[in-house]
């Protein structure tokens, strides 16, 4: 997806709602308050995504902006911004913390928490955008990197200021069939800069483990139905032994091969509920789900939920037929 905005289409008394409009529909919803007369307000917005990336680029003249309590504590999906200083200086202030940017610098702020973002000087930044859940960053550390200056004199840093730069500027990745060999060497990066600015710290040691740890888990589920998943897979994804896996997840009272059964269970009753599951089989639906051989997993959802694949989908039917019944029954009766 790509979309451009520019004030300069707009009548004077019309640009301050286009930019808060476009803004709050594919960015964030935020208070902008523009320092210029109407007349005066040029704003050049061009966004894009890159998988679940947002990216979004602009020039502006001066404005304020403001995520406020109340929008913040609306927000159900919390995003975490990284904001790239192009030309010119800025401020971002979060968490009781400021953090002034100028160019070749960058800094981190929540969506979940309120900020303020100052470029009094105009507006020459990209804006990109992550859900919170796809970096899997404790929250104490996210807290603790949250409007702080990082700035080019850390290798990392620097190395992340002009990745995300390039990835901003560069249209031709914005196209989906590069969307997943960006995004995940783009969450990598993120993760390695901020524990990279915490050095030696007690803190970023116990982050880099409680971060591993979220992204093991969030690869065990993107890759649930994958028949070959396990342990040794697991491990070699990540860099670490089967037994360093084991002993990461024990922590969260995890372990590799009851988590992935259990989970492929239970993707398996919510898709035996519902109305698709009578034009499949049973051993289909399993097999979908990486269970290969349809006695082994009738066995273990019996165990688990106490009813066969089969009886708890025709309990389902059985529901939605009598449902159906008395819908049409009630909407037979007059003045109903």
């Amino acid at each position: 997806m790509s979309a451009t905005l520019d004030t300069a289409a707009f009548p004077p008394g019309d640009r301050e709602e286009a930019v808060r409009s476009a803004v709050w529909e594919s960015v964030v919803r935020i208070e902008i308050d523009h320092h210029p007369a109407p007349e005066d307000i040029s704003v050049q917005v061009r966004l894009n995504t890159v998988g679940c990336i947002g990216v979004c680029s602009g020039r502006a003249t001066g404005l304020t902006i403001r995520r406020t309590q109340r929008l913040a504590r609306e927000d159900t999906e919390p995003e975490v911004f990284l904001g790239l200083q192009v030309t010119g200086t800025s401020v971002v202030a979060q968490n009781d913390r400021q953090a002034v940017l100028g160019p070749g610098e960058f800094a981190l702020y929540d969506t979940s928490v309120p900020y303020t973002l100052g470029f009094d000087g105009g507006v020459d930044h990209h804006f990109l955008r992550f859900p919170r859940a796809a970096l899997a960053l404790p929250e104490r550390l996210l807290r603790e990197t949250t409007a702080v200056t990082f700035r080019a004199d850390s290798p990392v840093a620097a190395l992340a200021y002009a990745y995300f730069s390039q990835l901003a500027a560069t249209e031709g990745l914005h196209q989906d069939r590069y969307a997943q060999a960006v995004t995940d060497p783009s969450l990598d990066l993120i993760r390695a800069a901020v524990t990279s600015r915490l050095g030696d710290s007690p803190l970023a040691r116990e982050s880099a483990e409680a971060t591993l740890s979220l992204r093991i888990l969030r690869y065990m589920r993107a890759h649930l139905r994958d028949r070959d998943l396990s342990a040794a897979r697991i491990a070699s994804a990540h860099g670490v032994s089967v037994r360093h896996l084991y002993t990461l997840l024990a922590r969260s009272g995890v372990t590799p091969g009851d988590w992935i059964r259990s989970n492929r269970l239970e993707e398996c009753r919510r898709e035996l509920a519902g109305p698709r599951a009578r034009y499949r089989s049973i051993a289909a639906i399993g097999h979908s789900w990486g269970f290969v051989d349809a006695t082994h997993f009738s066995r273990a959802f019996k165990q688990a939920y106490g009813l066969s694949p089969r009886a708890w989908r025709d309990l389902d039917r059985t529901c939605d037929r009598a449902g159906d019944r008395t819908g049409d029954r009630t909407g037979d009766r007059p003045g109903r």
